[in-house]
């Protein structure tokens, strides 16, 4: 069956200068010590726009709860505000995570979206809960936890058929429909858009991967914190990958952990403090980023020390010609035919400067 070529334009990307594949934007909203979410949010718009007039394909924000460092609990809210500062790039979850959702209530969220931004939002979704899972009982209002992340592809057939408006007859749902959504082009005098958010499966093991081939969906894997899956995912999704009215073919984009700096030794500094944050964050101490400053005085224990250096491997960071060698390997690599990056780093000007570079580095478009 060959793909709809609407469907599939909405997910391809198109690379720019000498970028051996589209470039796309993952946004934690990172808050860094001594600054506030409304500054990590003022970053956000700030990277997004960046984004934008550089010709970044894409532009992610990504749903973590209870992390005093990370302010991405409500994607659809972020995503809006977001819609509201740009005017062309793509706006999504990477991701929602549908088991701490009624899929209605997602249905309703990214139809309001896609009435916002028309035909520049995507929908990534991911099993994981984001987050701890105490925190995780509290969102879905039950502690059997296992049975949301069984349940993900039934939960994921009824997100669809609420966004196609489509439940066959006798089913309960048949008379529910998600608004804004299909059923408005139905009604008397009924006028509706033509696009429908392109649904994206996200992963960091083989579960989503070969669900995404199965389905014949679009694939997102979170290489930036499971990279010795990446390859696996990736060939287990092209291998199980059939045909649908949304791809006739594979397309798998991963998540990177890249930072560029002006210098290799400030690029190292950014990094550890980064690494610093995860430590606690692996550790049941999450908190906001810290500064370089705290990251260098900090006493790590030999184990703590061992975590940085093997997280670290996995960040491509330096001067923005290490960085650009970093990830045309990463694609050559992994085949990857799109690479969303995340910049993670205490100061948002750091964040900002560092997409700035890399697009300076691979020759993307200058703003007129």
């Amino acid at each position: 069956m060959a793909a709809d070529d609407t469907a599939a334009d909405g997910i391809r990307g198109t690379a720019h200068g000498d970028a051996p594949v589209p470039l796309s934007v993952l946004d934690l909203v990172t808050v860094g010590a001594g600054r506030t979410a409304t500054d990590a949010l003022r970053t956000s718009v700030g990277i997004s726009r960046l984004a934008e007039s550089r010709g970044y394909h894409r532009y992610w924000v990504a749903e973590h709860h209870s992390m005093p460092g990370v302010a991405s609990s409500s994607p659809a809210v972020i995503l809006a505000h977001l819609a509201a500062h740009t005017d062309r790039i793509r706006l999504g979850s990477g991701g929602v995570m549908l088991p701490n959702h009624a899929p209605l209530v997602i249905a309703e969220q990214f139809g309001t979206l896609e009435a916002m931004a028309p035909g520049r939002i995507d929908l990534g979704l991911g099993r994981a809960p984001g987050t701890d899972g105490a925190t995780a009982a509290a969102l879905r209002r039950t502690d059997r936890l296992n049975e949301g992340a069984d349940d993900f592809p039934q939960q994921l057939a009824e997100l669809t058929r609420f966004l196609d408006d489509d439940f066959p007859d006798g089913h309960p749902y048949r008379r529910i429909h998600a608004v804004p959504g299909p059923v408005q082009a139905t009604s008397p005098g009924g006028v509706q858009s033509p696009h429908r958010p392109p649904v994206w499966l996200l992963g960091s093991s083989g579960f989503s991967a070969r669900l995404a081939g199965v389905l014949g969906l679009p694939f997102a894997f979170a290489h930036h914190f499971s990279a010795q899956n990446t390859i696996p995912a990736l060939d287990l999704y092209r291998e199980t990958f059939r045909p649908s009215e949304v791809l006739d073919a594979p397309y798998a984009l991963i998540g990177v952990s890249a930072l560029a700096a002006d210098d290799e030794k400030e690029a190292r500094r950014q990094v550890l403090a980064a690494a610093l944050n995860m430590v606690r964050l692996r550790t049941g101490r999450p908190g906001l980023v810290p500064t370089p400053e705290e990251a260098e005085a900090h006493p790590f224990t030999p184990m703590e020390r061992e975590f940085v250096d093997s997280w670290n491997a996995n960040v491509v960071h330096g001067t923005p010609d290490e960085v650009r060698a970093g990830l045309d390997d990463l694609q050559k690599r992994t085949g990857a035919d799109e690479l969303m990056l995340t910049a993670n780093a205490h100061s948002g000007d750091v964040r900002l400067r560092s997409y700035e570079l890399i697009a300076d580095v691979y020759g993307l478009p200058t703003p007129a």
